[in-house]
């Protein structure tokens, strides 16, 4: 079994080290295009074989795609990151070309491959890959909702001062500071509903706090997260390595669920060995509705701006 990482930064290196250790795959590939950047990062990862207990074999390249070849999982990490003050939807213009090349020549390599994109903005850069990749719409999934959960399960076990692990939080709609709906009435609390030990105005600033996340990091860091990217990419390869028919929240062309087309946006979905394998639609109410509506127009504007 193969896994491909594309782009040996922060966020592709942490992908193949958490794949590497959790031994999803024989042969872990990560490419890149800055000459012996992948072949370091490899060697690294590596040398942690004895130390951490894995038998997975990385392996660098420099741009050299028949490497990838046969792979039953590519992350597409590549692209620039942000920077303190720049919004996800402003790496449109450079991202949306490297991530257009990239695609096409991984399946060039890898016509039986699942797509994760965790580019960004990644809903637009979804988009663009499930478009051009001409593989089956399933076959290509985002990232970022499975993330954005993670990070609304962190700060509501903050405000809950409980285990994280005791909470469940689902966050879709596109994966930006403005866009991203964390559904708040269905959080839980060891299956009991989480609002019931928090005031609303808390679980409100739990909700704010999340959408701005990766804004808050990039302000701390001066560069985009990446363990947490990282896991959460890792976690969506676990699910399709495993055909662990597990339900994430992941960004998916849609073709009329939650009554939309022709997008891609973040919704729970069913993820197994054939990549998503069943979009779940959600009871949502009114106003939950009318946000994930405003989410969609928001993500359609930024997709306006690809060159299809």
């Amino acid at each position: 079994m193969k896994v491909t990482v594309v782009g040996a930064g922060n966020v592709g290196a942490s992908v193949a080290e958490y794949v590497a250790m959790k031994e999803l795959a024989d042969e872990v590939v990560i490419l890149d295009i800055k000459e012996g950047f992948a072949e370091g990062k490899a060697m690294d990862l590596n040398q942690c074989a004895t130390l951490n207990g894995f038998n997975a074999k990385v392996i660098g390249t420099t741009g050299d795609y028949s490497k990838t070849a046969g792979s039953a999982v590519v992350v597409i990490t590549s692209g620039i990151p942000r920077k303190p003050g720049m919004t996800r939807e402003e790496l449109i213009g450079t991202n949306a070309g490297i991530v257009k090349s990239v695609t096409e020549n991984l399946v060039k390599h890898s016509p039986d491959a699942v797509l994760v994109v965790i580019s960004n903005p990644m809903d637009t850069m979804t988009y663009l890959s499930a478009k051009t990749s001409g593989l089956a719409k399933n076959k290509v999934i985002g990232m970022g909702g499975t993330l954005d959960s993670a990070r609304f399960k962190y700060r509501l076990s903050e405000a809950l001062d409980c285990n994280p692990n005791d909470v469940k939080g689902m966050v879709i709609g596109g994966h930006g500071d403005t866009t991203m709906i964390p559904l708040t009435r269905l959080a839980s609390y060891n299956a009991t509903p989480a609002s019931s030990y928090i005031s609303a105005e808390r679980m409100e600033k739990v909700a704010a706090d999340t959408m701005v996340g990766g804004a808050t990091l990039t302000g701390l860091l001066g560069t985009s997260a990446w363990y947490a990217p990282g896991a959460a990419g890792a976690e969506v390869v676990e699910a399709i390595i495993r055909d662990k028919k597990i339900m994430m929240p992941c960004s998916v062309y849609l073709e009329g669920e939650y009554g939309q087309k022709d997008i891609c946006i973040g919704v729970p979905v069913i993820l197994g060995r054939n990549g998503w394998e069943k979009v779940i639609e959600l009871d949502l109410n009114e106003d939950e509705k009318a946000k994930f509506e405003a989410s969609a127009a928001a993500v359609r504007k930024m997709n306006d701006a690809l060159e299809l």
